[in-house]
């Protein structure tokens, strides 16, 4: 099985997927959007695709909660766009807080010198990587915690 994560914008959808054994999450790629309505249905229909190209049951979008963990504007718009997609695929989705992950996907292209035009286009990819691994490791730190009790 391999999981999906999604970094949903108003621009652009980070995309990553897990290795087969869940074990690392890999950039995909980013899907653009321009905030139209017909974007939304294009958008989703991207998502729909690599679920199928990697035969995804599970999909881990980041919720971008504010600082204090309310949900916000922006999160809204994430979960009004997850309820769009449920509608379409009935696989698992769940949400996986987000907090800082754009901000640490600038943070390490900043560290490796990433030129700023590259860094616009890689930036949601990389978000998507630090909500699906995070995810992972989280499964993961779960399974080594139960076999060791």
């Amino acid at each position: 099985m391999r999981i999906l994560s999604l970094d949903v914008g108003d621009r652009r959808i980070g995309v990553a997927v897990s290795d087969p054994s869940c074990f690392i999450a890999t950039g995909l790629g980013v899907i653009k959007r321009n905030g139209s309505p017909e974007d939304n249905i294009k958008a989703i229909n991207e998502v729909l695709a690599y679920i199928e190209k990697y035969d995804v049951k599970l999909l881990v979008a980041g919720l971008p909660k504010n600082m204090d963990g309310s949900i916000g504007f922006q999160a809204n718009k994430v979960l009004k766009f997850i309820a769009e997609l449920e509608k379409v695929w009935d696989g698992e989705i769940i949400t996986w807080d987000e907090r800082l992950t754009t901000f640490s996907a600038h943070e390490v292209m900043a560290q490796k010198k990433t030129k700023i035009k590259k860094r616009k286009q890689d930036v949601d990819k990389i978000a998507a990587c630090f909500i699906l691994q995070g995810y992972l490791d989280s499964i993961d730190f779960k399974e080594r915690k139960n076999k060791s009790n």
